[in-house]
């Protein structure tokens, strides 16, 4: 998400490799040369001074099973992001203050449902179901320049929440959201959110942060999972995550981004971002009130048992060189492992490695090669419901891809990409599945 801001006004391919000096914070985005649609005769410019900055961006995936999973096969699939930010400072004079609405709409097939199986997942774009609904839509409030803020509404947790940057471009799933997190109860992420809050607090010299957030348990309708849904019903509970991290590269920057990776940027921010070095290391956790069905253990009647559901995780991203003292080019490592209690979920938990090399040649400055492992361990109680069942199933579902995103122009990405998911869905008689694809990527 933060990508596809970045994205959408990186600067054309052969650009010097000095840091150039940002341009004013007032400037307006150049839609003309960044966007498909451009400026709208002048409009967008002219809502973007007004305080209104519009962003719109089409991902299809197009994608290949070749063999193993659950069969071979193609699908094509789309998800269409359409992002309104309100300066509300300029609109009514509410100093350091944003609102923002982001609109999610899909398209297409079900790869992973219909022909691989995977536990993990293939691409973070497809859903269970083709629909269009708010997936943030909040306010948030800045206090001492951004050192804290306070935010209300439908929000996301995988938008700041166990965020990898360095991984962004991966199109698996688990590069987001962590898999054994997404399999819960119904966490907070895309693509359906919750009605909460989240606080913030940054150190002065923007190098510590702390983070927390409360959210309704369940997010949306579980019965009617078209359109969006905003319902506190009894049972639910609440969902509650916290994490604090370490960012010593940003340390003395005048500004850093105070709001969720989704949310476009000014053109100020772009440039200090696309130069920006890579490091953070973080821990967090999270907890639902409500309890949750043990997926094996029953009482005397054969009820399920029922237990608090909860987990942590811990990450760590670093740029580690750049190339030929290129700023534009350089070369990161992430790792994330995170757990949850191994009762209430199929995974017990889940570790991403990775690399990520942004011009691996000097003339594709804003090129990216991509290449990260992931592994999903799959818990007791999952295990022996399935044995129970008669399903033989292994330890663990392993997941590689490799990519390499192209930048055709400051508006058009291509992304080939191949994986190999290994034991899809944890059955031990499903063959491995090879998978081609091409993800397209047009900023609007």
């Amino acid at each position: 998400m933060l990508l596809g801001a970045v994205a959408a006004t990186a600067a054309e391919n052969g650009a010097a490799p000095d840091t150039p000096a940002p341009p004013a914070e007032e400037a307006a985005p150049d839609y003309a040369a960044t966007t498909l649609s451009g400026d709208w005769g002048g409009l967008r410019a002219h809502l973007y001074k007004a305080g209104l900055t519009t962003e719109f961006i089409w991902k299809l995936d197009a994608l290949s099973n070749s063999r193993g999973g659950i069969q071979s096969g193609d699908e094509v699939m789309g998800n269409l992001d359409s992002k309104f930010k309100l300066d509300l400072d300029r609109l009514l004079g509410w100093n350091e203050a944003t609102a923002y609405l982001h609109v999610i709409a899909q398209q297409g097939g079900k790869f992973n449902a219909r022909h691989v199986g995977s536990t993990l997942g293939v691409s973070n774009i497809e859903t269970p179901t083709n629909t269009t609904k708010i997936l943030h839509g909040w306010l948030q409030k800045n206090f001492d320049a951004g050192r804290a803020s306070l935010l209300a509404g439908l929000y996301p947790i995988d938008s700041e929440f166990s965020v990898l940057d360095s991984a962004a471009v991966f199109v698996q799933p688990p590069y987001g959201a962590s898999g054994e997190l997404a399999l819960t109860r119904g966490p907070s992420i895309f693509n359906t959110s919750s009605f909460g809050l989240r606080g913030k607090l940054v150190s002065d010299d923007q190098t510590l942060y702390a983070q927390a957030a409360v959210l309704d348990g369940v997010p949306g309708d579980p019965v009617n999972p078209k359109g969006t849904h905003v319902q506190f019903n009894k049972g639910d509970g609440s969902f509650t995550i916290a994490e604090i991290g370490w960012m010593p590269a940003e340390f003395g920057h005048a500004f850093e981004p105070t709001q969720p990776a989704a949310v476009p940027q000014t053109p100020a921010m772009v440039v200090h971002e696309r130069y920006d070095t890579i490091a953070k290391y973080a821990v967090g956790a999270w907890r639902y009130t409500a309890k949750a069905d043990d997926l094996f253990a029953v009482d005397a009647a054969g009820t399920p048992l029922r237990q608090p559901s909860w987990g942590a995780y811990l990450l760590a991203e670093r740029t580690l060189f750049r190339l030929d003292g290129n700023p534009l080019r350089r070369l990161a490592v992430f790792g994330r492992y995170s757990m949850t209690d191994g009762r209430s979920s199929a995974l017990r938990d889940a570790f991403n490695v990775g690399v990520s090399v942004r011009g691996i040649a000097a003339s594709r400055e804003d090129d990216h090669l991509g290449i990260a492992f992931t592994r999903g361990r799959y818990g007791g109680a999952w295990r022996e419901a399935q044995a129970a069942a008669g399903n033989e199933t292994v330890n663990s579902e392993d997941a590689v891809e490799v990519h390499y995103r192209a930048q055709i122009s400051r508006k058009f990405y291509l992304q080939p990409l191949w994986q190999r998911i290994e034991h899809p869905g944890g059955d031990r008689t499903v063959k491995n599945a090879d998978i081609l694809g091409l993800r397209f990527e047009l900023v609007i």
